[in-house]
């Protein structure tokens, strides 16, 4: 019970940040147009990728189909760290960052799914 806690919390967590990045992006809030334009992409396609990544973590939310959810957003995030690459962005702030959130992705539904740990069975050594 304790493994599935910290995976709902972790999935929390990290929901609660790709929420964030989402709904500025649709509600256009400056700080997202500028950053989306910096990167190369035109003023109009903000609206569309929140609209991407918040249909994906409303994915990764729902119990039956977070795995999907995890293998969308992992999409999404591959998507950001070729964007950084393409740009020459510093490496460990900004292309290996979108890695850490996958990760926290990953961990969480790993963590609070049973069915995905029994496809990844993770040994325990012995003392």
């Amino acid at each position: 019970m304790t493994m599935i806690w910290a995976g709902r919390i972790m999935s929390g967590l990290v929901a609660l940040f790709l929420l964030f990045d989402s709904v500025i992006k649709l509600v256009k809030l400056p700080i997202a147009v500028e950053g989306t334009t910096q990167l190369g992409y035109p003023e109009h396609t903000v609206v569309g990728i929140g609209v991407v990544l918040l249909v994906c973590l409303v994915v990764y939310l729902i119990p039956r189909t977070a795995i999907f959810g995890a293998i969308l957003l992992t999409g999404h995030l591959g998507g950001s760290i070729a964007t950084h690459v393409r740009v020459g962005s510093p490496l460990f702030s900004h292309v290996l960052f979108p890695i850490y959130v996958a990760l926290l992705v990953w961990g969480g539904v790993f963590l609070r799914c049973p069915r995905l740990r029994a496809l990844i069975p993770v040994q325990r050594s012995e003392p």
